[in-house]
């Protein structure tokens, strides 16, 4: 958006009628975002001719560096040589005084006012900031927002809006509880030889009891009579029945 006339007029204006209220005749002048000369007037002519000059520097200077010419002065005054570099690259258009503000509207740098000639301290930026105030006043007002529902308290849509950075905490399964029974160690860092189980030990393993078997004469004799049958079945089963 462009600094137009109309828009130019009304800020001066503004500026003109606080001037007037404080009994301040000054000189306004108002640039657009590339430094020209929009509007100009001096209050107190034929008088006052170095506050013209002065004024156009103080709006040139608001634009050049996006806000006030008093914050300018701040932060420039630390830096030596600044202002004499500045004034010379711009060609005069450059100064570090209260009484410059950058005209914005919706957010953009259109152009800038400059006032000098107050006849009190502060008195040329309150009458700038006057002039930015009628630009405020006459701006279309913001739409309102639709309000929301409130949505009820604990509910999951309410939790994650109120902590969106949140993640939810992982859930990992448990281990089952061991069932080996804890052997004490000993000072040393090693398990006591005392408690540890031996392979030789007959708790462990229990041995089965051995003793010798001796047959009878009756139990013998029976013995290799069941061998000679099973023998003499053997070999009938392999001369397949001859004699």
């Amino acid at each position: 958006m462009n600094l137009s006339i109309d828009i130019a007029r009304k800020i001066l204006e503004a500026s003109k009628q606080r001037a007037r209220e404080l009994r301040s005749p000054v000189s306004i002048a108002i640039v657009d975002a590339g430094g020209h000369l929009v509007l100009f007037e001096r209050m107190m002519s034929p008088y006052g001719w170095a506050t013209g000059n002065i004024s156009i520097a103080k709006a040139c200077t608001a634009v050049m560096f996006n806000q006030s010419t008093d914050a300018v002065a701040q932060w420039g005054s630390g830096i030596p040589g600044f202002a004499s570099s500045m004034a010379e690259m711009s060609q005069g258009k450059f100064i570090m005084a209260a009484g410059g503000w950058p005209i914005r509207i919706g957010g953009a740098t259109i152009g800038g006012i400059g006032v000098s000639g107050g006849n009190a301290p502060g008195r040329d930026d309150e009458i700038a900031r006057a002039g930015l105030g009628a630009l405020e006043a006459a701006a279309p007002p913001i739409p309102a927002q639709p309000a929301q529902s409130a949505l009820p308290v604990g509910s999951a849509q309410q939790q994650q809006h109120s902590r969106p950075y949140m993640q939810p905490s992982p859930v990992y399964p448990s281990m089952p509880a061991s069932t080996m029974p804890s052997t004490p160690l000993s000072p040393s860092g090693f398990q006591s030889p005392s408690l540890v189980p031996s392979s030789n030990s007959s708790d462990s393993y229990p041995e089965e009891s051995v003793s010798t078997h001796y047959l009878t004469p009756e139990q013998q004799q029976e013995d290799n009579s069941m061998n000679d049958q099973a023998n003499v079945q053997l070999n009938e089963n392999r001369s397949g029945g001859q004699q």
